[in-house]
């Protein structure tokens, strides 16, 4: 139980840390930021599942997630339509979403998540 695993780590951050019987993924945005808040939803949501997969669990094993979003009047509603799609039935997470500056313009979506090993 003490040992701490990172998956793609460099010197600022890791994309993902493994500990303490949770896994802990990063704020995560999409690669192609001219898509819509539908297709970068999309996108972080299908790194998620990458991710999750790494560290060997699914998203079953959400308890935890965050959302931000730059414009949550715009992107509110796509952006629940994708996740609504996306969560595995009767394993919703506890979620916060929130508008908030991005670190570069084009993003419209964040996302972090905290799953049980």
């Amino acid at each position: 139980m003490n040992e701490i695993v990172r998956i793609e780590s460099n010197q600022r951050m890791s994309r993902v840390v493994k500990a303490a019987g949770l896994v802990f993924v990063g704020g995560l945005t999409s690669t192609d930021r001219t898509l819509d808040a539908k297709g970068q939803t999309q996108a972080v949501l299908g790194k998620i599942d990458g991710f999750l997969a790494q560290a060997g669990v699914d998203k079953t094993r959400l308890i935890s997630a965050q959302v931000w979003l730059a414009n949550i009047d715009r992107d509110y509603a796509a952006m629940n339509e994708v996740w609504d799609a996306w969560v595995a039935p009767g394993c919703a997470p506890t979620r916060a979403t929130v508008e908030s500056k991005m670190g570069l313009p084009d993003f419209l979506v964040e996302i972090a998540v905290i799953a049980l090993a």
